[in-house]
């Protein structure tokens, strides 16, 4: 898979407005109120990456879970890491939700 562009990259972001680009990484913190309600968004997480076969970055700080995604095998970003970014979105948001 090719890497994108920094135009595609750019207007990628806006569907994503929670994550910050740097470099070939795109982060973001999702913030819990429990360290284990992080925990069990982060198998949620793990669920989803598995399903794409797109694995992010994972550092759990107590009530905080930061995910960075990046293509390792491109060298860059590409349309994986912002599917991946989406879906990290819509679980935190049924966190939210409960």
């Amino acid at each position: 898979m090719p890497t994108m562009t920094r135009q595609e990259v750019v207007a990628e972001l806006k569907n994503i407005p929670e994550w910050t680009h740097q470099a070939k990484n795109l982060t973001r913190t999702y913030k819990f109120e429990t360290f284990l309600l992080g925990i069990a968004f982060v198998r949620r997480i793990a669920k989803r990456a598995e399903k794409l076969q797109h694995h992010p970055d994972i550092d759990v700080r107590f009530d905080q879970v930061t995910l960075t995604n990046t293509t390792h095998d491109a060298g860059g970003l590409t349309e994986k890491d912002f599917e991946l970014a989406e879906q990290c979105d819509d679980v935190f948001a049924k966190f939210a939700e409960a």
